[in-house]
């Protein structure tokens, strides 16, 4: 073989060599879909900025199967038609290999076909919305590739009713909820939680987004003899439901959804928001070493006294080691096997919420199965604890 036929023939094999390289190299693309903007921003950027706190964790650890992952960033601004259009641009444009975050649930049913049909494992820490894992579940889908790490709808309203029926004695229950998805399907569910109970409620009103005066709706509950309120909704209406009752100087307990732990109720309700009781599956106070170092490398590192959406952060962070750990037990990035790790792990992920261990089968992609893996809280010194922790 003469030496420039054997120069060629070296030449071709570092530019196959070079190019196997240069693709192992790639960063792995992750879709963050969420509201960036709008009422429902505190969620939506507390998720983001936990998201990319666990990714640049990862990166500097080495990454994922040798490479570094990627955040390809959306806002949704917490509307249906703009999620959809923002899971087809992170599918078909971004070509992601998954997805992690959203926030609204109706942001959430809007989207989840798009990843469905592309085989793009989505990992969600926001929305509620009981049906959310179940559209494309079993047994009318073979695979489903929506996986949850927030309380469902059911359990939540199931626990608002427990505590307020059970707990607390009231039979007398006013449920105020919002337009949204989010407020009308945790209506449906709290209806059906205090039914189990044989309770129905003396009122059920609804207000819109947006809504400064709650006085109407609060009279109506009040008239009906309301003993307490309970609450489903996403924005800061929410304080003006505590506000409103101190103006018509009727107080009764709010016992609502674990959106009552939000910087834009407990701000602009101040004092009002005190003795606020909801749901929760974190809480800083009580919280395990790697979730106090979560929480104190977060406020270092945005420079912020606190979280303002402690309850989105802590679990969006954790979907960032789940995936992580998918795609390395995988050994690939392809969504059905990423899909078929996630639901099969055979290793533990130590998170800020809990030690993860097996939290998904084919069967069931919800982390929380059941009431007792979470808890209750409330809001003390304009703190969110747990019920029954002083602060």
């Amino acid at each position: 073989m003469d030496t420039k036929l054997k120069m060629r023939l070296i030449a071709m094999a570092l530019g196959v060599a070079m190019t196997f390289s240069a693709q192992a190299a790639e960063p792995i693309k992750i879709g963050l879909s969420g509201p960036f903007t709008g009422g429902s921003s505190p969620m939506g950027i507390s998720m983001r900025d936990a998201v990319r706190l666990a990714v640049d964790e990862i990166n500097r650890g080495g990454g994922v199967l040798g490479r570094q992952l990627q955040l390809v960033e959306r806002d949704d601004e917490a509307k249906n038609e703009r999620g959809a259009q923002v899971a087809q641009e992170l599918i078909y444009k971004e070509h992601v290999v998954a997805s992690v975050g959203i926030i609204n649930t109706g942001v959430m049913l809007a989207s989840a076909r798009f990843y469905e049909e592309a085989k793009i494992p989505v990992i969600t820490p926001g929305p509620t919305g009981t049906e959310v894992t179940k559209m494309f579940g079993p047994p009318q889908y073979a695979d489903n590739y929506i996986f949850r790490v927030s309380l469902p709808d059911n359990i939540q309203a199931d626990m608002i009713a427990e505590e307020a029926v059970r707990r607390r004695g009231y039979k007398k229950v006013a449920i105020l909820a919002d337009s949204t998805n989010y407020g009308q399907l945790g209506r449906a569910e709290l209806i059906s939680a205090l039914d189990k109970r044989g309770v129905k409620p003396v009122a059920t009103e609804k207000f819109n987004v947006g809504d400064v005066d709650m006085t109407p709706q609060l009279l109506r509950a009040k008239d009906a003899g309301a003993q307490v309120i309970l609450t489903y909704a996403v924005g800061p209406e929410l304080a003006q439901i505590a506000n409103g009752m101190t103006k018509l100087g009727w107080k009764v307990p709010m016992i609502g959804s674990h959106t009552l732990s939000m910087p834009n109720f407990i701000d602009t309700a101040g004092a009002n928001a005190e003795g606020a009781i909801f749901p929760q599956t974190f809480v800083a106070s009580s919280a395990n070493q790697k979730g106090k170092d979560f929480v104190q490398n977060y406020e270092k590192t945005y420079k912020v006294e606190r979280i303002a959406a402690l309850g989105w952060a802590a679990p969006a962070y954790d979907t960032v080691y789940l995936l992580a750990a998918a795609i390395k037990q995988a050994g690939s990035t392809d969504g059905p096997k990423v899909k078929d790790a996630l639901e099969n792990l055979n290793v533990k992920v130590d998170g800020v919420l809990m030690t993860y261990d097996k939290p998904f089968s084919k069967s069931n992609h919800e982390l929380f199965k059941n009431a007792s893996q979470a808890f209750m809280a409330t809001i003390a010194n304009r703190e969110v604890v747990k019920v029954g922790e002083s602060k």
